[in-house]
């Protein structure tokens, strides 16, 4: 019981003789503390846990004087209430530091939960890589300032089909109307020149523009010569020469604004990029091996029943690359080889075709095998050229494939069945791949790996 009191009546002395020493309140809360505070706050805290762990042995013991507990509890409260100050800094910064942390993880909570996983992350990352052709066939190429812009008027006609369709409406409209007001006026004035509408109703009067009393019915005679309706109340007289010349002039040019305008709204509705519209590329190419050797493989189809006449498919590799003498080539264009020397590039487009690319020696796929695949960075455009059989205007369908879009090790299942009297194309399965067995190495290095084996 003895050791029991020691310690609190040794501990009250040291806060006794702590308390004589005050600090000052001018000092900054980062200052350095005086021994006596740092040891007073050790006792306390030391004091606190062993009043919490001896307090039923306190209890029963009386001897402690009522006046050392109540000096006790001052000292206690004015220690902890100085220490909870000074380390209000540190703890304040802990706060922010944590609520900082609380919100970058609340936001990228909210993130993965927009967009997925990590998986969806990195997926729409690559989705969102510029690609030369569209899978739909537009090119991605904005053309800078062009200083020359004559040149589109040299070639009006192409101009004007490749407008969109509210600006070659608008032109289309604009056209017959500004022609119909600027000879409504000149007949107007030719009518006020000759004093025609001064003496509309004058049956002596020799007008040269009957009928003509104001600029809106100057305007009616325009329409109706141009446009041939001839109503017969107003008309050209052959009282002057002058009208007559101006009514050969109107007819002529009508007629001409008649065969553009009616030329270039056939050729924008016939025109054969919506017959590309029902030709259709599969999703993905495919790597896999065709009579021992290595192959790149795509489908094509067309969905009409009217074929494609004299259908050829090319294909082109978009890469960029750097010379050996440090020269920077965006875009560079090369050729993939889809049978052009064996004919197999023209195609009798009645079924879905597959189309095949030999990787040898020139491809530009020698040395790529399955794990540089996932490295590169290239785009391959397909294109399917033919003449359209009901109009006999070309057509031309694109598409594109990068690397992502390339399985290695998979082959297209087949959408080709026979049914009673005929063949049927199951268009379901046109997408539809399975995985196959198969090396992971480069065509380069499985012609390398034959040669070692002959060798030996």
């Amino acid at each position: 019981m003895m050791t029991t009191q020691t310690a609190p009546l040794f501990l009250s002395s040291i806060y006794a003789d702590c308390s004589s020493h005050p600090p000052s309140q001018e000092a900054s809360p980062s200052a350095a503390q005086s021994p006596c505070s740092q040891s007073c706050q050790a006792l306390t805290l030391v004091t606190l846990h062993q009043h919490t762990v001896q307090e039923a042995p306190l209890e029963t013991v009386d001897e402690t004087p009522k006046l050392q507990r109540l000096h006790r509890s001052r000292n206690l409260k004015r220690f902890s209430s100085k220490w909870q100050s000074r380390g209000s800094t540190g703890s304040t910064n802990i706060t922010v530091y944590t609520a900082e942390k609380l919100h970058v993880a609340k936001t990228h909570k909210k993130r993965l939960k927009l967009l997925g996983d990590d998986h969806s992350l990195h997926s729409a990352a690559s989705n969102q890589r510029q690609r030369y052709v569209t899978k739909d066939g537009k090119c991605r190429v904005n053309l800078g300032p062009i200083e020359d812009k004559s040149r589109f008027i040299s070639d009006i006609f192409t101009t004007l089909v490749d407008l969109k369709c509210r600006w070659f409406l608008l032109v289309f409209t604009m056209c017959y109307i500004l022609t119909w007001v600027v000879f409504g006026g000149i007949y107007f004035l030719g009518a006020w020149l000759r004093d025609d509408i001064a003496h509309v109703h004058d049956q002596q009067w020799q007008a040269c523009f009957e009928n003509v009393d104001s600029f809106l019915s100057a305007l009616l005679l325009s329409l109706e010569s141009q446009r041939t309706i001839g109503y017969g109340s107003r008309m050209v007289t052959a009282n002057c020469p002058e009208g007559v010349v101006l009514l050969m002039v109107q007819s002529i040019l009508g007629s001409i604004i008649d065969a553009l305008m009616v030329g270039c709204m056939f050729v924008k509705i016939s025109r054969p990029q919506q017959r590309a519209q029902t030709l259709i590329f599969s999703k993905h190419c495919v790597i896999c091996e065709r009579d021992e050797k290595l192959c790149m493989l795509f489908r094509i189809g067309d969905l009409r029943a009217s074929h494609m006449v004299d259908a050829k498919i090319r294909a082109k590799m978009i890469k960029s690359r750097q010379t050996k003498e440090g020269e920077f080539i965006p875009l560079e264009q090369s050729e993939i080889n889809l049978g052009y020397d064996t004919g197999g590039d023209r195609l009798l487009l009645v079924e879905p075709q597959t189309i095949t690319h030999i990787i040898n020696e020139s491809s530009p796929f020698w040395e790529v095998g399955s794990e540089r695949l996932k490295r590169e960075a290239f785009e391959i455009i397909v294109i399917l050229e033919g003449i359209v059989e009901a109009s006999g205007m070309t057509c031309q369908a694109r598409t594109s494939y990068t690397e992502d879009e390339i399985l290695w090790g998979h082959r297209f299942e087949s959408c080709i069945s026979l049914e009673k009297g005929a063949f049927r194309v199951d268009y379901s399965a046109f997408d539809k791949t399975f995985e196959v067995q198969m090396s992971l190495m480069s065509a380069k290095d499985r012609n390398t790996a034959k040669e070692k084996e002959t060798e030996f």
